[in-house]
């Protein structure tokens, strides 16, 4: 069974994609078999270039096919902040509550209609030979002044999500991937995978 490396630490990425992919013959594992893999710097101006990056630098360095997503918060309100910088909003070694702090008191006072914002993610597929492929999604949606919701990670307390009258963090994981930016990214990359599977390219 052909192996297909997660380009992230992260377990709630790694159990969100796992959930989708776990219909295909692949193998999936995180980076945590690869403990001696050096940090990927996320210098890039864009989530595209962020992803690329990490997924071909692992798969380079572990032989197989890898898959890694940039994804990120961009408020309107705020420029399109946090941007690529949504895992450090607060400084490096941020944790999730010190970013949504931060949010926050960035947009204290700010009311609800101008609080519009959507989480973007880009995910590339990479082969050691250097092929990429990309997709990416958007999902569209209103930051809180509260949080709310004990599930999801990162900003998901704070991001309401209008159709369902929910955060991302108060909505059942599987209905959560079927309207989130990363959900709707994999689907489109399961398809690409099919299709290399179909034509033996595996």
């Amino acid at each position: 069974m052909r192996k297909l490396v997660l380009a992230t630490r992260n377990r709630g990425k790694i159990r969100e994609i796992s959930a989708i992919l776990d219909h295909l013959p692949l193998k999936v594992t995180g980076m945590e078999e690869y403990p001696s893999l050096p940090p990927v710097a996320e210098e890039g101006s864009t989530f595209a270039e962020n992803a690329q990056k990490k997924a071909l630098t692992v798969a380079r360095f572990s032989g197989e096919m890898a898959l890694a997503d940039d994804s990120g918060l961009v408020v309107d309100e705020l420029g399109g902040e946090p941007g690529v910088h949504s895992a450090r909003f607060a400084g490096p070694g941020a944790d999730d509550r010190a970013n949504n702090a931060l949010l926050l008191k960035r947009l204290a006072g700010v009311p609800p209609e101008k609080r519009q914002a959507a989480f973007h993610c880009a995910m590339v597929l990479a082969f050691p030979d250097g092929r990429t492929f990309l997709v990416e999604e958007t999902c569209r949606g209103r930051i809180l002044d509260a949080p709310r919701g004990e599930g999801g990670f990162g900003y998901d307390p704070l991001f309401f999500y209008e159709p369902t009258g929910m955060t991302f963090a108060e909505m059942d994981p599987a209905a959560k991937n079927e309207v989130s930016h990363r959900g709707k990214a994999l689907r489109r990359m399961v398809k690409l995978l099919e299709e290399l599977l179909s034509r033996g390219e595996l």
